[in-house]
C-alpha cells in the first residue's frame, strides 16, 4: 500500500511532464514539415569531398 502511495503520484508527474513537452513541442513548430526534415538528410548538399 506504501508503494501506491509513492508511485501514483510519480505516474502522475510524468504524465504531466510529458504533456507539458507535448504542448512545448507543439508551440515551437516542432511538427512542422515532418516529410522535408526527412529528405534533407538523404540529400547530400555539399558534394564529393576531394
Amino acid at each position: 500500500m506504501t508503494g501506491l502511495m509513492f508511485l501514483i503520484p510519480v505516474a502522475l508527474g510524468m504524465g504531466a511532464l510529458g504533456l507539458a513537452t507535448f504542448f512545448w513541442a507543439m508551440k515551437n513548430d516542432q511538427f512542422e514539415d515532418l516529410e522535408g526534415a526527412a529528405q534533407r538528410i538523404l540529400i547530400d548538399d555539399e558534394g564529393p569531398a576531394q
